[in-house]
């Protein structure tokens, strides 16, 4: 029997134990997938020796960097991983944003909102620069370069058709809180892509809704990381 899982907090949205649970009763794998719900990366070392991989959540997909052996070249580029095996991290997150986002661009989508700079958004920042599209990040706090949520109006809605929510709002069981936007200055013409996938419709993608935008939540995503994370397991095995 092998052992997988992943690290984070809070873990109640997470749907990857289901998913993996599921994939491995279908495909006949002797293996487990447990949600580890961690204050503190103090004791990881002992877990990377106790797992075969494992995921890696919010909040500790950067810090999690100093504590592995070895680093892949993308996931050092992009500065967070979200997948481990035997120590070494990986970051498979920029291709579930990727793969997942795609199908809703329209060819008019040039500039992206991107809300948030932690390390989901590090890798949503990857797969931007390669699908060869301009960002303009947002933080509570702003620095040179990065925008406050304070400075977001409708002029800067108007030149981003997409907004991307990289950041925890909106998840369970946080359910009602929501990026701090003008939002009735989004209109039919944009895309909202809410990495949060737990509530199905997060209150960011709810004010999207209601003005007739295309929403996306991030359930393709976690999904499409999965896959990839398997892979990797699977190579390494």
């Amino acid at each position: 029997m092998r052992h997988y899982g992943i690290i984070g907090k809070p873990l109640e949205h997470s749907y990857s134990a289901k998913y993996f649970t599921k994939k491995f009763a279908k495909e006949g794998i002797a293996a487990d997938y447990r949600l580890y719900e961690i204050d503190n990366l103090n004791n990881i070392s002992s877990m990377m020796h106790h797992l075969e991989g494992f995921n890696v959540t919010y909040p500790y997909k950067e810090t999690i960097l100093e504590h592995l052996l070895d680093i892949d070249t993308i996931a050092k580029q992009i500065g967070a991983v979200n997948v481990v095996s035997h120590g070494k991290g990986y970051n498979t997150d920029w291709i579930g944003f990727r793969d997942s986002i795609m199908p809703y661009l329209k060819i008019t989508d040039k500039k992206v909102l991107v809300l948030g700079t932690g390390g989901v958004s590090k890798a949503v920042q990857y797969a931007l620069q390669h699908m060869g599209l301009d960002y303009t990040l947002v933080s509570r706090t702003p620095t040179e370069g990065i925008l406050g949520y304070e400075d977001i109006n409708e002029a800067v809605l108007q030149a981003h058709s997409v907004v991307v929510n990289c950041t925890p709002l909106g998840m369970l069981p946080d359910v009602d809180s929501k990026p701090n936007l003008p939002y009735e200055y989004i209109t039919r013409a944009h895309l909202m892509y809410d990495c949060v996938y737990n509530p199905e419709c997060s209150a960011f993608l709810s004010e999207g809704k209601k003005r007739g935008a295309c929403v996306v939540n991030g359930l393709k995503m976690l999904y499409l990381q999965a896959d990839e994370a398997w892979t990797i397991w699977s190579k390494n095995q």
